[in-house]
């Protein structure tokens, strides 16, 4: 009875609040883009204030790079804090954009 190969992967989410100049520079829009090339589930949001929130799900190997390019966004963004906290996966498919 052995094993048929099979590999268990590993989900991991990650919730980011992002602040600085991120808003109306189009950082949800490539954060979008950058999500869908590293593979990552999720969304991103807008919140008063100037503060972006962005979930990111998937395989440590894709949500890991995906975390970092976060902490400088876009081109014309300037991030000043990213605080990020783990939660429990939940399933996401596709990145969105919130509005």
């Amino acid at each position: 009875m052995g094993q048929t190969g099979a590999v268990d992967v590993v989900t991991i989410r990650r919730r980011l609040v992002i602040q600085g100049r991120v808003q109306g520079v189009g950082f949800r829009v490539s954060c979008r883009e950058k999500a869908e090339w590293h593979g990552v589930s999720g969304w991103v949001r807008n919140l008063p204030g100037g503060i972006v929130v962005v979930v990111a799900e998937g395989e440590p190997e894709a949500v890991d790079p995906f975390v970092e390019w976060c902490q400088n966004g876009s081109r014309h963004a300037d991030v000043t804090s990213v605080d990020t906290s783990d939660e429990e996966p939940e399933g996401e498919s596709g990145f969105r954009i919130v509005r």
